[in-house]
């Protein structure tokens, strides 16, 4: 008897889930998830997001409902909270995953330079959160300028060629070969500013592949700029972080933190002092504090 009363009181405290879904209830579920493809509203400055986020705290159905709208137009919701608000990601094969892709193509037409686009925001995410416990602490901010991640990836090369050096592994170009290893041959060799007669910055440049990487990751909501120090300094958002912790076991990002470049010690993290700072092109200032 005792048996037949423990199973029967989930059933009674699930009735309620079971109530009709409204035309009303499926309107402010998609309305929810529209907010949240608007990376740079915040909840905060804005009453009707703020109460479908209670909404959808406080009510399972709900929540369930925009879950399910969400996953119908190919996204995939990583939290939903007042900080982050409904922060989603596209899926591969979503329609909203073609905003990256037109990144690519505006990036460069040459698969080249689009290798060092995709460095570029893979040292970007590397250098704003550098160790495991940094992506899991929700306060956590961390901040990162363009020649500082400059300066990062050409240290990261640095150490990828004397590792091939040590192995003795061939040292030439080898641009279709995968990973890391090929990259820093690329970036090595590529000229950090190359300014221009009126001293504008050239977009093939590498400081000029960063810059068009964080323009985009800004206007995505995933940074804020902050000042034009260092070629431009900028601060994560929550979506960032959370789009960071969804990537953060892949093997390029782990091969790159791997190489010891960003060391973390009382909470602050700097760039390693090279043995030669002078073919670097190290950036007065590059090694920026992680924590507000």
């Amino acid at each position: 008897m005792t048996e037949h009363v423990e199973w029967s009181e989930p059933e009674a405290v699930a009735a309620p889930a079971n109530a009709p879904v409204t035309p009303a209830d499926a309107a402010d579920a998609a309305r929810l998830v529209a907010f949240g493809l608007q990376p740079k509203l915040q909840p905060a400055r804005d009453q009707e997001y703020a109460e479908l986020l209670r909404r959808y705290r406080e009510d399972p159905p709900f929540a369930r409902l925009a879950d399910a709208v969400a996953a119908g137009l190919g996204l995939i919701v990583l939290e939903v909270s007042p900080r982050a608000g409904m922060a989603v990601t596209a899926a591969e094969d979503s329609v909203f995953a073609v905003r990256m892709g037109d990144y690519a193509r505006r990036a460069s037409a040459d698969s080249g330079d689009r290798f060092l686009h995709g460095l570029a925001h893979l040292a970007v995410a590397a250098m704003a959160f550098p160790r495991p416990e940094d992506l899991a602490d929700d306060g956590y901010i961390g901040r990162v300028s363009v020649n500082g991640v400059d300066a990062f990836v050409r240290q990261a090369c640095r150490r990828l060629e004397e590792r091939a050096e040590e192995t003795g592994e061939n040292t030439d170009p080898a641009t279709d070969a995968p990973g890391l290893e090929a990259a820093w041959r690329i970036w090595a060799r590529r000229s950090s500013t190359g300014a221009t007669k009126d001293a504008r910055r050239l977009a093939g440049s590498t400081t000029g592949i960063i810059a068009k990487a964080v323009a985009f990751l800004t206007e995505s909501g995933f940074l804020q700029r902050t000042g034009d120090d260092a070629g431009g300094t900028y601060r994560t958002t929550a979506r960032y972080q959370l789009q960071t912790r969804d990537m953060a076991g892949t093997a390029a990002m782990g091969e790159l933190l791997e190489l010891g470049v960003v060391p973390v010690t009382d909470g602050t993290a700097t760039l390693l002092p090279a043995e030669d700072t002078d073919d670097l092109e190290l950036a007065a200032g590059a090694g920026l504090p992680f924590h507000s």
